[in-house]
């Protein structure tokens, strides 16, 4: 049976991005608090924006330990408000979101496999001038003979607001059983707006006229670039486990986020 993140947080682990700021706040939890090596902690407290808290959570994926951000970054929609008081209060009262990241398979011209995961989104996108045209194929059954475009991406619920929104995407709720298939400045068929699929979906992407039209793909920061083929479908067996603040939940974020304007 699989573990379940523990309810109680004696051993933390800090870790902080590269900005002073983060760093400073780092050294004086670290002394407050006491600090173990991540792999041994209870929680795992990560200083910095969202690109750390996706870090750490690529990083740490196979070990189920839950993750706290604290924002000392920009935008830190995946971070929590930072304070250094009270921390092992908000640790025990945090409510925490399990997510699932994605499972990418890139096939080149050769037929060589590359893996990577991503806990955002799968991005495929043109290498030059010319647009990419794309054969987009869902379990199994072409739904898309030719996609004219700069790209396209598989978004989880989580990463919804990211990359995704900026492409006109819809907004997921995190427990929503869907993957946003999203067209990046679409050319033909220019009205295509993509879709929403069951999260069970395997959805795979075939690059046309690869000679002429080179594609790349990118799994949250993890490039690879000449691809023919890409395989994209859940990682379900995988949990990734993060903690808010209560009313400041990842479901809340996702919900108020679609009343913004």
């Amino acid at each position: 049976m699989a573990k379940s993140p523990k309810s109680k947080f004696e051993k933390i682990a800090f870790i902080a991005s590269d900005v002073t700021d983060a760093g400073d706040a780092l050294a004086r939890l670290a002394e407050r608090y006491g600090s173990v090596d991540p792999r041994e902690a209870d929680a795992i407290v990560a200083l910095g924006g969202d690109g750390l808290m996706l870090q750490t959570l690529r990083r740490y994926l196979n070990d189920r330990i839950p993750i706290y951000g604290m924002n000392r970054g920009s935008v830190g929609f995946l971070m929590n408000e930072y304070r250094e008081d009270g921390l092992l209060e908000r640790l025990a009262a945090a409510e925490i979101s399990r997510v699932h990241p994605l499972s990418m398979v890139a096939y080149d011209a050769q037929g060589k496999a590359s893996k990577a995961l991503a806990i955002n989104e799968v991005s495929l996108f043109r290498e030059t001038f010319q647009a990419a045209k794309l054969k987009i194929s869902i379990d199994g059954k072409v739904r898309m003979e030719e996609l004219i475009c700069d790209g396209v991406l598989v978004a989880t619920p989580a990463g919804s607001t990211a990359y995704n929104l900026s492409a006109h995407g819809p907004i997921l709720p995190i427990n929503a059983p869907l993957l946003a298939l999203t067209p990046i400045s679409p050319f033909r068929p220019r009205r295509w707006r993509g879709a929403l699929l069951p999260n069970k979906a395997r959805i795979s992407v075939t690059a046309l006229e690869i000679d002429k039209r080179p594609v790349s793909a990118v799994a949250d920061a993890v490039e690879m670039r000449h691809v023919e083929r890409v395989e994209i479908e859940q990682a379900r067996t995988i949990d990734l486990f993060m903690m808010f603040d209560p009313g400041h939940s990842l479901d809340e974020r996702i919900l108020a986020e679609q009343f913004r304007y």
